[in-house]
């Protein structure tokens, strides 16, 4: 039983606030999208700039190599050439020397140059007009032409030379060319080397960042040229376990992020090879250098979308609560309206409404529906008596005996006017509407008295239902209960009648 039902205003159905939830929600997540689409999109324009990057210095590198070791490639061709005049045989040492070693001079970086017999002695030595005794068969530029014929030029490990001059600690590599007689038979092997310090020169005019190397190995995996040196890490020390560097030379040129095994470092890895020689340039960015114009910028604009998000979503809940205040004032406003202020029952206006909805709703589902008319005998004289104070609580007493009879929650209570009480009984018939009178009138007499000099209050009560065999209208079926409370008050009142 319920003895008021609420009224909705327009605009209190629904949940706006779920409306304004989702809706700011939404937004926040397409933003957080948006700058996440975005901020993906300048990382891998970074990376891909650093990598084009890399890739020109990688390409810088190669060219000069190429120019250089073509340099002296031309100068072992000579060499070679010219070894094989049989008229040199013949002129004096100095003017041998000239022609033996005439394109050396164009050679940058050159060290010593040497035509070696077929047992590795020296037969000329570009420093000295009169070469030196030396042996120099154990080397592996020599080992290599003496078991392989097609070798071509060969570019050596890294080497220190033998010899007490003032660069002796200084790090080269050599280029040879094997000498053949016509028939192929080994003759000897032309090799000239070059000191490292020309990869420094090379790559000094390169920047690449404070944290970023530069590095050149050969197919064996040997360091030949490093930007900066780093510790433990020198001259001629072999990487090829390196997993990095296994994948550098089987794929021979590409761009990779990878951990660097020397400094650990997350590092961007741009690699090429230098034509056809045996070399492999290595550009290693360092990952905080590459993205650190990306990381200032993903910072200040993740914190603005942040702040932003979080305003928002304030903003929502802000929202949010003043629409739930708004509601709850209306749903008290519509309260207010519906209710009688002085019983606490549904009012006249309320009861005109659920009488018209139990109607339409009887006349679908074809279920009887029953009307109360209420009202409390004598109480003019009792308001007259006792004071319209005494009146009012009386009449609070009685809405609350009625309002405790009635037990279904579909069903309504309601003031009619005055000192009547109307009560809206849905899927009743008559049978049923009588007993919930009965018990009303029963409880009513039961209530306390106002004075010991006056009778009991008591009501009287006319019913009136609808059923699928009548054949009335509503206006009728208020006309019947109100005329079977007229009679129930002219049979001597504290009675109920049914509508016959």
């Amino acid at each position: 039983m319920t003895a008021r039902r609420p009224t909705h205003l327009p605009g209190t159905t629904g949940r706006p606030e779920l409306m304004v939830i989702l809706g700011s929600s939404l937004t926040v997540i397409a933003i957080l999208c948006i700058v996440t689409f975005l901020l993906i999109r300048e990382h891998a324009y970074a990376q891909h700039t650093a990598t084009r990057s890399a890739t020109t210095i990688a390409q810088l590198i190669d060219a000069d190599v190429l120019r250089t070791v073509e340099l002296y490639d031309l100068t072992l061709q000579g060499l070679i050439a010219a070894a094989q005049r049989d008229d040199l045989k013949q002129v004096s040492p100095q003017i041998r020397h000239l022609v033996l070693f005439d394109r050396s001079t164009t050679a940058r970086f050159k060290g010593d140059i040497l035509l070696l017999d077929k047992h590795g002695d020296v037969l000329a030595d570009s420093s000295l007009i009169e070469p030196k005794p030396g042996n120099f068969a154990d080397r592996d530029y020599f080992l290599a032409h003496v078991f392989n014929r097609d070798t071509g030029m060969f570019i050596s490990r890294p080497f220190k030379p033998r010899c007490d001059c003032d660069d002796a600690d200084e790090w080269r590599i050599s280029f040879s060319r094997r000498i053949s007689s016509p028939t192929g038979e080994f003759l000897g092997v032309a090799v000239a080397s070059m000191r490292i310090s020309y990869f420094e020169q090379l790559f000094n005019s390169l920047d690449v960042g404070t944290d970023s190397t530069l590095a050149i190995i050969n197919d064996e995996g040997f360091l030949l040229a490093q930007k900066p040196f780093l510790r433990d890490n020198t001259i001629g020390t072999n990487f090829a376990s390196r997993p990095n560097v296994v994948r550098m030379l089987k794929e021979r040129s590409g761009t990779f992020e990878g951990v660097s095994s020397v400094d650990r470092e997350q590092r961007l890895y741009t690699f090429t090879r230098v034509g056809n020689l045996p070399l492999t340039v290595i550009v290693a960015l360092s990952i905080d250098e590459v993205f650190a114009t990306w990381n200032r910028t993903a910072i200040v604009i993740s914190g603005a979308t942040g702040v932003l998000c979080i305003g928002l979503l304030w903003l929502a809940w802000l929202l949010c609560r003043e629409l739930r205040l708004r509601q709850y004032a209306e749903r008290e406003l519509a309260q207010l309206a519906a209710t009688d202020s002085l019983t606490g029952v549904a009012n006249r206006r309320t009861l005109d409404q659920a009488l018209r909805h139990e109607w339409f709703r009887a006349q679908r589902s074809t279920q009887p529906l029953s009307l109360l008319m209420i009202d409390a005998d004598h109480f003019k004289a009792f308001n007259d008596r006792h004071g319209h104070q005494a009146g009012d609580v009386a009449l609070r007493n009685l809405a609350e005996v009625i309002r405790a009879n009635v037990h279904r929650p579909a069903d309504l209570v309601a003031r009619y006017g005055g000192e009547e009480f109307s009560v809206v009984l849905a899927e009743t018939d008559s049978e049923g509407a009588r007993q919930i009178a009965e018990h009303i009138r029963l409880a009513v007499e039961r209530l306390p008295l106002v004075g010991a000099d006056v009778l009991p209050m008591t009501v009287s009560i006319g019913i009136a239902t609808w059923t699928t065999a009548s054949e009335i209208t509503l206006e009728q079926l208020l006309f019947s209960a109100d005329k079977a409370l007229y009679q129930a008050k002219e049979g001597g009142r504290n009675r109920v009648v049914c509508a016959g």
